[in-house]
Order: structure tokens, then C-alpha cells, then sequence
């Protein structure tokens, strides 16, 4: 574990020891090159940060940090053990984020005379066209998106529009995931020893820790290790969801390759160096850049297909991910994106000492996915 962690660590245990009596929850996020967690409570309504911490899991696969890895599970478990060991984690609760590529997230639409307790047979029929392996395979969850009304003062007015509202198809926001992923998770948190809340897709984990249900849609662009996610909100509600096959760890994997170097070499340049220019080979950035436009071009597809279909505009990205935070990134993403862009302050949503404000501003996005498993329970 990184040094700044264990004094930020040794920090938390001194500003919180004398709090006690208050359930606490850690949020876990396993990633494929690494492992987020955190440690939160409630207090008289407020969650409170008490500490977290991450390590990389290349080292448990034999490879440097940074790299993609496909660990079993009982290597899995001792990675989240030394984790939360090195963080102080104590907390007997946990919840854990399933991770986007064992889920599929889809919306397909029911007549309106179909109605919620017809749901249960209505959805997986629907389902079985979108999911790819046979239904028995997979676990179903599915929430009605309640329909938009015309919100005018006029009562006469407003009563048409509940009226068109009744009238309209439903649509059901489907999540499927693959029931072997769900035994895996099952599996490792037995391992750990903790009481397990039900698993979420980290898509939702991500969304509550980046979202502040603003009014209109926003996309959240996670770049994690190995995929990008991207993730359309409107008022709270996902409502376009889309993986892009490469990450962070292909940026090091193309520098490697490009200037026959190793890839621990390689995630040091990117780490340090970005887009900013200065490196070593002046062509990094160029190598970097041309991985990011591959990402933004994705990204910006897949805005532009959610703006089409559903006739509004995209008002704001979110930027989410450890990838996110590579030097130049937030000013090449302005570049190709002509609405705002800001950083995710997933930490905000957590009371914490305030000299620790900056140094949890800039590392937020990384612990987005923890932070927002972590909080659905305790909200």
C-alpha cells in the first residue's frame, strides 16, 4: 500500500478513535488491476468517512503494478484481506460492487397495460431478446422508470399531461447478471468473514457517488484499468449504459510496445509525465493522445446514439476512474466533448477532516465505485 495511505490511515484512527457505537460499512470495489475500499457510518444522518484504502493486485499475479490481472478467487480474498488490514478497516458490514462485465443493463418498454404485478412474467420474456446466454444463466432485477408529466400550474393543463403520462409504453431499466459471477462474489465475501448487503453493478455504485441529480442528463465516463464505462443519467435514473474495451492499462501497454520498454517502465512515464509533454520520447504523448481519442470517440458515440433516441442533450460529463486522472486528461477530454466536464467528488458526499479536503478531492474519482456501494446501505 502506498505511504500516503498508511499516515492518512494512521490520521483517521486518531480523529475518529474516541467515536464509537455507530454501525459502520466498508465498500469494496474489485477491479482488475487493483482493489478500493472504504470505510464509512452514519451519524445522526450524516456518513462519515473513517478511512480506505487500495492496492494493486498485479503483485498477486506475478506482475508489475498497474497490469491487468485475472486472479482466483482465494487470491482475491487475500488481496481484499490485506487491503483492509493495511487501512484499518474493521467494520463487520460490507457491501461489494459486481463489476460491469458479469452484467447487462438494458431498457426495453411494456405496454401500459401491462402492470407492475404482471411485471414478473412481462420482464423476462423481454429480457430473453437482449441477454445473449440462455435465462436460466443469468439473475434479473428491474426497476419501472417513472414517466415524465408535464409539471404547468394550470390544473387543466397539468391533467392532460398526467392523462398522456397513463398512455405512455413503461419502460423497465433491466439488470441481468451471470449467476457464476454471483456464486464468485458469494464465495469471496465467506472468505472475508463479513455480513454481505446484496450485490449492485458497480454502474449504480458509480452513478450515486458521482451524481447529484442534476437537472437534465449527464454521462459518466469511468475509465478503469481494462474498460471504460460510460453511463447516461437523467434526474437519477440510468438511462444509456455502453463498455469500451480498453482502459488505463492499455495506454502503458501501447507505450511499452511503442519504445521497447517494460511495462513497469512504461506506467512510471505515463504516471508521471501524461500529456503534458517532458517525457523521456517525445512521442509518448502521441501515443497516449491516440489511445484517448480511440476512448473519446466511443464515449462521444455513444452520447450522440442517447441523444438521438431519447431527443435531449447531454449537459454535463463526469470524469470517474483512476484512468481519468492522467495529467492532460480533464483538458483533452474538454476538447472533444462541447458541453461541460468536471471531475467526480464522490468523498464529498462523506464528512472528513478538512485538512484532508484537497488530497480527497484529487484521489475521488479512483474510490467512486467504493464509496457509492458503501453508501447505498447506509442512506
Amino acid at each position: 500500500m502506498d505511504n500516503l495511505l498508511k499516515k492518512i490511515r494512521d490520521t483517521f484512527s486518531s480523529v475518529f478513535q474516541s467515536r464509537g457505537g455507530d454501525q459502520s460499512i466498508v465498500g469494496i470495489d474489485i477491479g482488475t488491476s487493483s482493489i478500493k475500499a472504504v470505510q464509512v457510518r452514519v451519524k445522526n444522518g450524516r456518513a462519515i468517512l473513517e478511512t480506505y484504502g487500495s492496492i494493486a493486485l498485479g503483485p498477486y499475479d506475478s506482475k508489475e503494478s498497474g497490469a491487468v490481472t485475472n486472479l482466483p478467487t482465494d487470491k482475491i480474498v487475500q488481496a481484499i484481506t490485506d487491503v483492509l488490514r493495511e487501512s484499518g478497516i474493521t467494520a463487520p458490514n460490507a457491501a461489494i460492487s459486481i463489476t460491469s462485465t458479469a452484467s447487462l443493463i438494458f431498457i426495453v418498454e411494456l405496454p401500459a397495460s401491462v402492470t407492475e404485478k404482471e411485471f414478473p412474467t412481462a420482464v423476462p420474456i423481454e429480457a430473453r431478446k437482449q441477454i445473449p446466454v440462455p435465462i436460466s444463466e443469468v439473475s434479473l432485477d428491474w426497476w419501472a422508470i417513472p414517466k415524465r408529466q408535464e409539471a404547468f400550474e394550470d390544473p387543466v393543463v397539468q391533467e392532460e399531461g398526467e392523462q398522456r403520462a397513463e398512455k405512455q409504453n413503461t419502460q423497465v431499466l433491466i439488470v441481468s447478471i451471470l449467476n457464476d459471477a454471483i456464486e464468485r462474489y458469494k464465495i469471496i465475501g465467506a472468505g472475508l468473514g463479513k455480513n454481505l448487503s446484496p450485490f449492485e453493478s458497480e454502474v449504480f455504485s458509480s452513478v450515486r457517488a458521482n451524481s447529484n441529480r442534476e437537472l437534465g442528463a449527464v454521462m459518466v465516463l469511468d475509465v478503469g484499468a481494462s474498460k471504460t464505462k460510460v453511463t447516461v443519467v437523467e434526474y437519477g435514473v440510468v438511462k444509456g449504459f455502453h463498455i469500451i474495451n480498453r482502459g488505463s492499462h492499455d495506454i502503458s501497454a501501447s507505450i511499452a510496445t511503442a519504445l521497447n520498454i517494460s511495462f513497469a517502465k512504461a506506467e512510471e512515464i505515463k504516471k508521471e509525465f501524461g500529456l503534458i509533454g517532458n517525457a523521456p520520447d517525445p512521442s509518448v504523448s502521441d501515443i497516449i493522445r491516440l489511445s484517448l481519442d480511440f476512448i473519446f470517440s466511443e464515449a462521444k458515440t455513444a452520447m450522440l446514439e442517447y441523444e438521438r433516441t431519447n431527443k435531449k442533450m447531454v449537459t454535463k460529463i463526469i470524469l470517474s476512474g483512476g484512468g481519468t486522472l492522467l495529467k492532460g486528461f480533464h483538458e483533452a477530454s474538454k476538447k472533444h466533448f462541447s458541453c461541460e466536464v468536471v471531475y467526480g467528488e464522490p468523498f464529498a458526499k462523506t464528512e472528513s477532516p478538512a485538512f484532508l479536503a484537497n488530497i480527497l478531492k484529487t484521489i475521488g474519482p479512483e474510490f467512486a465505485i467504493s464509496v457509492g456501494v458503501a453508501l447505498r446501505d447506509l442512506h
